[in-house]
């Protein structure tokens, strides 16, 4: 089976690093951004191409995907990982605040569909997958920003899935809950049903199923990977 390319960006430690990971051990050839230098180690590790530089600036995204694609010839799936944003008492935030909340947390996927599409395309389809948040439907006043912009990110995924099914490219976004790649916090444990935060790896696993011939039928969709945290049905 041909090796499949993947870009992962906010990959050099917790979700984007777990997710590299797994997808090295599939099979697949891994290009990471990250800007602290963690996913180009990381990327030399797994024997594939490491980009210092922000999901947040153009240039770097634009290096990264032209990198990739002339070193591989081809793109066929990505993953959106991002960092953190602004945190605070909703009307305490700045309107700098805001803008870079939706930068963090919505405009990195933009930047980087309007750049990958046209080697997806080209591939002959492909996948793509954002990592959101479980409150990206049921706000969290403990993420304002994490839960204004990722709601946003739902809409335009499901826009985007539409418009680009015909190319055989879709799109999912998985929403975690809390995960162990940060401290835990009894106050938030203690809201999870299953009684434990979760683990990089069950959300890697997710990931990787999303890519999978066996996902081929999952566009558009929001899946929660969240020890059952989310009341909503």
């Amino acid at each position: 089976m041909r090796e499949k390319v993947v870009l992962i960006t906010a990959g050099g430690s917790g979700i984007g690093a777990g997710i590299a990971r797994l997808l090295s051990e599939k099979g697949y050839k891994i290009a990471i951004l990250s800007s602290s230098g963690k996913g180009e180690a990381l990327a030399k590790e797994l024997g594939g191409i490491g980009i210092t530089g922000s999901n947040l600036n153009i240039s770097d995204l634009e290096r990264f995907v032209d990198t990739t694609r002339t070193a591989y010839g081809r793109i066929d799936s990505v993953i959106n990982s991002a960092g953190h944003g602004p945190k605070g008492k909703l009307l305490e935030l700045s309107d700098d605040d805001w803008f870079f909340g939706m930068n963090v947390y919505f405009m990195n996927v933009v930047r980087m569909c309007r750049l990958v599409t046209p080697a997806l395309v080209a591939a002959g389809g492909g996948a793509i997958v954002n990592i959101s948040s479980f409150a990206a439907f049921e706000p969290d006043p403990n993420f304002p920003t994490s839960c204004a912009f990722r709601s946003s990110l739902a809409s335009f995924t499901k826009l985007y899935s539409d418009e680009y099914a015909s190319k055989n490219i879709r799109m999912n976004n998985i929403l975690p809950g809390f995960i162990d790649s940060l401290p835990e916090k009894d106050h938030f444990k203690k809201r999870i049903p299953l009684g434990r935060y979760g683990t990089v790896q069950e959300v890697a696993a997710t990931a990787a199923f999303l890519l999978s011939e066996g996902a081929t039928y999952i566009t558009g969709q929001n899946i929660r990977v969240d020890g059952g945290i989310t009341r909503s049905v």
